[in-house]
């Protein structure tokens, strides 16, 4: 009925007549909000709802109208991982892109889980993604951050301007209730810093020596300057293990309480200046710590997993050329400590040989390969300086039932890295490499007939035999860090036999035992080394010993409960080898200067003794004085207490005493003599 109305009224219209829609002028409008939109009201919309959908993506490439749709493909395959992407706005300026996007997804949770996983993407080597949600930015005009007060923390290398070049150590005792660092001194150590449970568990130095790392419940702290004030906190709940890059730019901290499926948090690699957490990793077990393996200039770290090699870069922290290498088998890795080498090496398989294989990074070109046949296990062992890289090869040729090692040397230094091999038929104990040469000692046998033998690579491409010790007491190997000595020790079971050896003519300079000794530390310029018994190992005699590097014993240091003592690392020097060869050419001149100024440390030394007698002899004459003192202040209590009896004076004045004779008669006896005529 109603529609028929409305038809009829429409046809009062005349043709091409626009009809009016409009209010007449007392027209009152009777409907409110509610009524008209009730439903979309009571949703309670707000301005913002949609943009915490949008992310916003910086440091993209500023491209033309020619590249442009090519730059949105990338994009899109990049971000459309994270969900649906209903919406892409490209800002220009003069025909260019401007170097940020925007991004739409159809969900909140979509663009935050953007935001989590591009941030630090890096595109190309120009272009490295930052990514964040529309809302994280501020409407209101942009202010200045307030400037932040300069922390001084002084000379964070103090230690190597003393005069007389001590090293310092610190040390862990009374059960890791006390944590000290000291200045080594031939004579007596000297205290620099000592503080009551600085550390819950152990401490750790940073590669170059610059920082003290402790360790706590809530995570780790940094210490350093001459008065170890703390420069950085990290906070890791429940942190276990560290391990620093070796330009000290960041640190690994690794706990098994804070990680989760969404958010990795078991290993999280930190910016060590600005403290920030730089990224985040999943960890199932930390059994082969450190999980990453860093490059020796820091500019790479790898992980390996089930048939991967996972290589990244910084300070990106992302992988390097966006991908892993798929090595089926690989069982383990090594970077070279001289350049940016990768070492692996994957076991056989079926009619495939195992295989040692060299990487240049980042090329990842193979510079050598080395095919092994029969191989049980092989173990890599890098010279300190990179120059050459022994696989330890443990085979078992056919015919044969026991298991023969052969030490694979690679020449890196050489043209197609060629490579020498040595064969010992005897069980392997210990392997090292002479830090600044080209020796390496092997100990091997079976106790008690333990041989320790000492090798030379020569330039000319043949390794010779140079000496070898029978019967030793010795399970471990530890080169001075500038090569030529080295200590032979057998440890923990082996009671603690120490043998000191100049590999230069191999000459045993010494023989010595330490017993029960747990540990052997050289000091950064290997003039001296320590040997200790730990309490975290053995609960009796636990004490550290300080060596000349000839084997002469100069401390015994007993700490109560005395846990751990390590070396405080040195920076590499900052002379060139034409320096160091100009110093060595001059020593006898700088000898001279060294005996005279032993001679005034000696003359030193007993004045300081001298100084330091008169100085307990002045304490005590004071504290007699003052004993004396209150002797008589308490005289008065004294003899009321006793009745007025003044017992002090009883045995006093011995001088004044007169002696006096006192007969007694005991008995008298008549004896009867005879006739004297």
């Amino acid at each position: 009925m109603q529609d028929t109305q409305d038809m009829a009224a429409e046809a009062e219209f005349e043709e091409g007549e626009e009809p009016s829609f409009s209010d007449p002028e007392d027209f009152e409008d009777d409907i409110d909000d509610e009524e008209l939109l009730g439903d979309v009201l009571r949703e309670r919309p707000q301005e913002a709802d949609g943009i915490d959908s949008v992310v916003v993506v910086d440091n993209v490439p500023q491209v033309g109208p020619e590249r442009l749709e090519k730059l949105k493909n990338v994009i899109h395959k990049i971000f459309s991982k994270f969900g649906k992407i209903t919406n892409e706005f490209y800002p220009e300026d003069e025909g260019k892109t401007k170097g940020y996007i925007f991004l739409e997804y159809t969900s909140p949770n979509q663009a935050l889980e953007a935001v989590k996983n591009a941030d630090g993407y890096k595109l190309d080597k120009q272009h490295t993604f930052r990514v964040n949600v529309f809302t994280d930015f501020d409407n209101d005009e942009w202010e200045a951050p307030e400037k932040q007060p300069f922390k001084d923390f002084g000379n964070l290398r103090h230690w190597l301007e003393d005069p007389d070049c001590r090293d310092q150590y610190s040390v862990i005792y009374e059960a890791g209730e006390r944590t000290g660092i000291f200045s080594n001194d031939a004579k007596e150590a000297i205290t620099v810093e000592e503080r009551a449970r600085w550390t819950e568990t152990y401490v750790r130095w940073s590669p170059k020596g610059t920082y003290l790392a402790t360790f706590h419940q809530r995570g780790i702290a940094l210490w350093g300057g001459e008065k170890f004030k703390q420069i950085q906190r990290f906070s890791h709940q429940g942190v276990q293990l560290i391990d620093f890059s070796p330009c000290e730019r960041y640190m690994v901290t690794f706990s098994p309480l804070m990680d989760t499926k969404d958010d990795p948090q078991a290993i999280i690699i930190w910016d060590v200046l600005t403290g920030q957490k730089k990224r985040g990793f999943h960890c199932e077990s930390s059994a082969h710590w450190p999980i990453f393996k860093w490059s020796h200039d820091g500019k790479f770290f790898a992980r390996m997993t089930q048939d991967t090699l996972s290589i990244y870069e910084t300070p990106s922290m992302g992988l390097l050329d966006k991908k892993s290498l798929k090595i089926s088998g690989i069982k383990d890795f090594s970077w070279s400590p001289g350049d940016n080498i990768i070492a692996f090496w994957v076991p056989e398989d079926k009619d495939i040989p195992a295989r040692v294989t060299l990487m240049q990074l980042p090329s990842r070109q193979e510079i050598r390969v080395r095919n092994l046949f029969n191989v049980v296990d092989c173990k890599l062992h890098w010279q300190k300086q990179g120059d050459y890289l022994c696989v330890k090869v443990d085979r078992t040729p056919k015919g044969t039932q026991g298991v023969v090692t052969n030490f694979e040397i690679f020449r890196m230094r050489e043209k197609q890295v060629p490579v020498d091999v040595v064969e010992m038929k005897e069980s392997i104990i210990a392997f090292a490499w002479e830090p600044n040469g080209s020796k390496f000692a092997v100990l091997h046998g079976e106790s008690p007939r333990i041989n320790a033998s000492f090798y030379h690579v020569k330039n000319n491409g043949k390794i010779e035999l140079i000496k070898m010790f029978d019967k030793q007491q010795a399970n471990s190997i530890f080169w001075s860090p500038q090569g030529q000595f080295l200590v032979l020790a057998g440890l923990r079971s082996m009671n603690g036999a120490l043998a000191f050896v100049d590999t230069s003519d191999c000459t045993m300079m010494n023989i010595a035992e330490h017993y029960m000794a747990s540990d052997v530390e050289w000091d950064p310029t290997g003039r001296y080394v320590v040997t200790s018994v730990s309490w975290w190992s053995h609960k009796v005699d636990n004490a550290f010993w300080l060596w000349t590097f000839q084997g002469r014993l100069l401390q015994k240091n007993n700490k109560d409960r005395f846990c751990q003592l390590l070396w405080r690392p040195r920076p590499a020097t900052l002379l060139s080898q034409e320096q160091i060869k100009l110093i060595k050419k001059d020593l006898k001149k700088y000898s001279k200067i060294f005996e005279q100024k032993d001679r005034l440390s000696q003359s030193k030394a007993s004045k300081e003794l001298v100084d330091k007698r008169r100085t307990m002899m002045e304490e005590y004459r004071k504290y007699r004085e003052s004993a004396m003192q209150m002797y008589q202040e308490q005289r008065p209590l004294r003899l009321e207490l006793r009745g007025g009896v003044d017992t002090d004076e009883l045995d006093s004045n011995v001088d004044d005493w007169e002696e006096e004779t006192i007969e007694f008669f005991i008995n008298e006896e008549i004896i009867q003599l005879g006739d004297l005529e």
